[in-house]
């Protein structure tokens, strides 16, 4: 079992910035990769950023040159530093770890961002 926290959220004027983190405790060991997801109203649940045990990172082409994700492994931490902050990144934001062989799902409770024009 792995369970995720998530902190950092709040609402910030369009151009602002804000960091989300995520703590990740339980079978850490068994972590595959972490990852944020965002799912603003009416839309599905999609993919914003997301960082393997190796270090592979991927962002989606929507926060490319404006959000950045990042571990801290003696913390057991994932970082989301989302700049440049646009009315449309609105959305509640869902930390993400995948585990074990079978690489299953867990998730935060999630932590709603609101960007104000």
């Amino acid at each position: 079992q792995v369970q995720l926290v998530e902190s950092g959220g709040g609402l910030v004027q369009a151009g602002g910035s804000l960091r989300l983190s995520c703590a990740a405790s339980g079978s850490i060991f068994s972590i595959n990769a972490m990852g944020w997801y965002r799912q603003a109203p009416g839309k599905l649940r999609e993919l914003v950023a997301a960082i393997t045990r190796g270090g592979t990172i991927t962002h989606a082409d929507s926060v490319k040159g404006r959000f950045t994700i990042s571990g801290d492994n003696a913390k057991n931490t994932v970082y989301l530093q989302m700049n440049s902050l646009k009315p449309e990144d609105t959305a509640v934001y869902y930390c993400n770890a995948k585990a074990g062989p079978g690489k299953y799902d867990y998730w935060g409770q999630g932590t709603q961002v609101t960007v104000s024009s």
